[in-house]
């Protein structure tokens, strides 16, 4: 396998951003993308379980008829082992790509083992780092923007902790370092991308459309929401990979304003090495 060039370092504006997201994606696209879509495969079961499960439901309160307590204490309980699935697959789904995004802007071969072993490597930290944003963000809405401003502080944990070893503690405090005095530029940068992000999952999800209308001249509409979700969900999965990718530039942008990386990489070139972090 041919190890691909690292990432050109230097500063990065939102065309750049852009060229160097889809490149790095096109890439590694069945690995980013065959990854993303096996990790959301238990999310996509959750969403359809739950509307099949309530569709079951509205058709016997609509035919007069009791529920099966049995029956409805184990799908219960198959929801929520499908939930703790999800959960314990959180360092995977937001992790993986990142991993391998990292690897591949050092200029290293990206592979499916690499990409396990490395979330594997950190996956407690990394499975903190996200019960730890799942759980400021279900405190109360009322402190979203308190979030937003810590989530842009927070924006490099992941790489940092790939890139550089650190533990979660350590990319926290790393990561708020990055973006001091550039707060408003990175969350600036991270906006219009998920801008690029929400009209590239709208246009997948035109075609769900369609094939919602069709599906409901043959099922009722409880099974067509149910498989509506499940396939949005796999779609989304496609196009999850484009933030991590970002997140990972986002993060060599921020240390080459902050800490000229690009002139290290220029020396390391010219000494013959590979970039190192």
């Amino acid at each position: 396998m041919s190890v691909p060039a690292p990432l050109r370092l230097r500063p990065l504006e939102i065309g750049d951003l852009l060229d160097e997201t889809f490149r790095m994606y096109r890439r590694h696209f069945l690995l980013f993308a065959g990854i993303s879509v096996i990790l959301s495969i238990p999310t996509a079961a959750l969403y359809g379980s739950y509307f099949a499960l309530l569709g079951g439901f509205a058709q016997q309160t609509f035919s007069g008829q009791s529920a099966n307590t049995t029956a409805v204490v184990g799908s219960l309980f198959g929801l929520g082992l499908l939930l703790v699935l999800i959960i314990v697959l959180i360092p995977f789904t937001y992790g993986a790509v990142t991993y391998a995004a990292c690897e591949s802007a050092m200029g290293r071969s990206v592979t499916l083992g690499s990409m396990l072993r490395g979330v594997l490597h950190r996956y407690f930290q990394l499975l903190g780092y996200w019960l730890l944003i799942g759980l400021m963000f279900s405190v109360g809405i009322c402190l979203f923007p308190l979030w937003i401003w810590i989530g842009v502080c927070w924006v490099a944990v992941m790489p940092v902790m790939f890139v550089e070893g650190a533990g979660l503690g350590t990319a926290m405090g790393r990561s708020w370092h990055l973006v001091e005095g550039r707060w408003w530029r990175t969350f600036l940068v991270l906006f219009l991308m998920a801008i690029v992000f929400y009209v590239v999952q709208l246009g997948l999800s035109a075609f769900l459309v369609i094939a919602q209308e069709l599906l409901l001249l043959l099922v009722s509409s409880f099974v067509v929401v149910a498989i509506s979700g499940a396939l949005q969900t796999i779609v989304d999965a496609l196009v999850n990979p484009v933030l991590q990718i970002v997140i990972v530039l986002v993060y060599f942008d921020l240390r080459v304003r902050r800490e000229a990386l690009d002139l290290f990489q220029l020396a390391q070139r010219a000494a013959g090495p590979q970039l190192a972090p």
